[in-house]
């Protein structure tokens, strides 16, 4: 890891200053309670009341296996993802000649590149860890639309109180697919890296930006606000 500078070691701390000081913005604070995932999570809760006084369910195993398609496609194409940039370490020599020919493109040593290889090897791990444990949890998710309550049962405390914890295990599900994928939001700023250093400091900031306009800000969060959802004390 020689010829590493000063300059990418403090890009490379931005970077994960951003990236986790943004997770736990999103996720952990008070904040996070108006916003796209804390907004479905109460609609997740209405399907799951709605759920209850269903006689046949199929049409919720078929959501939730919709969903389970696209986590699993996420996982898959991570894969992929992680042995093109193995397969870069065994080129690290074409790799850099094809960079380097593009103009404005900043200098790297051998060290620099594999520190620039690594870090995306280190998110998209992670990012396959978050879908793989999101398609565990929807698939336990299937398990607990099985278990569900009979109709007749719906009104019951014990049967809001599974509704509930049903719908928590759900965002659970989404919450792991949503750290997923802003790895690879994040994971798209690292590679601006490869070009600069400094550029890779802007669009760190840029593509928090972005995502925090969508989960915060967007005109999809507004109108998911303006859809009601039954509360515990209302007939879905």
């Amino acid at each position: 890891m020689a010829g590493i500078g000063n300059i990418d070691l403090a890009v490379l701390a931005w970077f994960v200053l951003w990236w986790g000081g943004y997770t736990y913005y999103a996720d952990t604070t008070r904040r996070a309670a108006r916003s796209l995932p804390a907004v479905m999570r109460r609609h997740r809760e209405a399907w799951m009341l709605r759920l209850l006084r269903r006689e046949a369910r199929i049409v919720d195993t078929t959501i939730i296996s919709a969903i389970m398609r696209s986590v699993s496609l996420f996982a898959s194409t991570t894969i992929f993802i992680l042995a093109g940039l193995l397969a870069i370490l065994g080129a690290m020599d074409k790799a850099r000649a094809l960079v380097q020919d593009i103009p404005f493109v900043a200098e790297a040593s051998t060290g620099q590149w594999e520190l620039k290889i690594l870090l995306l090897l280190v998110l998209f791990i992670y990012a396959f860890f978050k879908f793989a444990w999101s398609l565990r949890q929807f698939n336990y998710a299937v398990v607990l639309i099985g278990a569900a309550p009979p109709p007749d049962e719906a009104d019951t405390p014990f049967a809001r109180d599974f509704a509930r914890g049903a719908a928590d295990v759900i965002s659970g599900a989404v919450l792991n697919f949503n750290r997923g994928m802003r790895t690879y939001y994040f994971g798209l700023a690292a590679l601006s890296w490869f070009l600069h250093p400094v550029l890779f400091a802007l669009v760190t900031v840029w593509v928090a930006g972005v995502v925090y306009r969508r989960e915060f800000r967007s005109h999809t969060l507004t109108l998911l606000e303006g859809i009601p959802a039954p509360s515990d004390g209302e007939n879905p």
